[in-house]
Order: C-alpha cells, then structure tokens, then sequence
C-alpha cells in the first residue's frame, strides 16, 4: 500500500490541475482559452495553477501572434505525460 501512495505525484493534487493535465495529454496543445471554457475556471485560477505545473516542467508553452492578437499553447511535456499517467495509474491501483 506504501509503495501505491509514493506514486502518487503532488503536483496533480488539484482538481483543475488534473483537468489541464488531462486535456493536454489527449491534445496536442490547447490555447489559453480552450483551455479556461474546458475546466470552467477563471483567467487567475487558470493561469496560477499552469504555472504551477510549468514549474515542474510537466507542461511547455508557446507564445505566438495570430491575426495580430497574442495567443498561448499549452502542452503537456514528455515528462508531465508519464508523470501524470504514473499518477493516474497509481489512482487506479489503489481502487482495486
């Protein structure tokens, strides 16, 4: 049982982290936007908790200008893939 909690990655304790986590693992990148009516949160909560997992180098971002406006995407990096599938994996161990 020990060994299923160490597994388990902090970084996707919060819901709307294991929501980006989610969404950029099935896609490509999402943009800010997508990303923010996707999850149903706000620009700050959205943009602390990608921080967050920039921090932890489990998401990359591109910045870019379409049509002269700015637009961010998001990616989950080879690492945050198998660190969040690790995790989920962990989740589902412990329910058996």
């Amino acid at each position: 049982m020990k060994d299923l909690l160490n597994n388990l990655d902090k970084a996707f304790e919060n819901k709307v982290r294991m929501g980006i986590m989610a969404a950029l693992v099935v896609n490509e990148y999402l943009d800010f936007n997508s990303l923010k009516e996707l999850l149903g949160v706000t620009d700050g909560n959205l943009a602390s908790h990608l921080k967050n997992l920039e921090k932890v180098e489990y998401v990359s971002i591109k910045k870019e200008f379409l049509n002269r406006k700015p637009n961010t995407k998001y990616s989950a990096t080879d690492m945050g893939k198998i660190a969040f599938k690790k995790h989920i994996k962990a989740i589902e161990d412990l329910l058996k």
